[in-house]
């Protein structure tokens, strides 16, 4: 019958983030090879020791949440012992309620962050329709609601007049008037 664990693991801090890597992944093989499963791997990093291990000061820090058999406990402890890139190990029996609520809470996060991602999704998409239709208007001249256009002078009655006459339209300003009253 398969149990919740943990695995938490220090790396020596001399080895490279690529070494790293490879030996949490040889760990994660040698859990699966002893027909195990890894729900999570979570790396906090480099962090200070509680007290010097092989004059090392700092270690890589890296947690495993595992379901395991039992029996396979020894071989991973053995293979974890013999590695002297773990400078140290620890592997813990979980509660089974405590990792039942996780579960459920990380669950949840997820679907929120999903629903997020698809409200975003959406946002952006009405985004680019809206500019999309706002270029395609831009082309036409730009319209102001409440604000009548004004005819053009020359088709105006009495603009047509005052040109066969020569004289200025009713109500048009003459232009000393226009140059001599600036606006303001």
């Amino acid at each position: 019958m398969a149990r919740d664990y943990e695995l938490g693991i220090v790396i020596n801090p001399e080895v490279g983030d690529e070494q790293a890597r490879a030996i949490v992944e040889r760990v994660t093989q040698l859990i699966s090879v002893n027909e195990g499963e890894v729900v999570r791997v979570n790396a906090w990093g480099r962090r200070r020791l509680a007290y010097p291990i092989e004059r090392h000061r700092d270690g890589l820090y890296f947690y495993f949440d595992l379901i395991l058999d039992p029996q396979s406990i020894v071989e991973i402890e053995r293979t974890l012992r013999v590695n002297e890139d773990v400078i140290r190990h620890l592997l813990k029996l979980r509660d089974p309620k405590v990792v039942a609520q996780q579960r459920i809470a990380e669950a949840q996060r997820d679907i929120e962050r999903e629903a997020e991602a698809v409200a975003q999704a959406e946002r952006e998409a009405r985004a680019a329709a809206n500019a999309a239709a706002n270029g395609a208007a831009e082309g036409e001249a730009p319209k102001v609601e409440g604000v009548a256009e004004a005819p053009e002078a020359a088709e105006t009655p009495a603009a047509v007049e005052a040109t066969a006459t020569g004289d200025e339209p009713e109500g048009a300003p003459a232009e000393d008037d226009v140059t001599a009253n600036p606006v303001g």
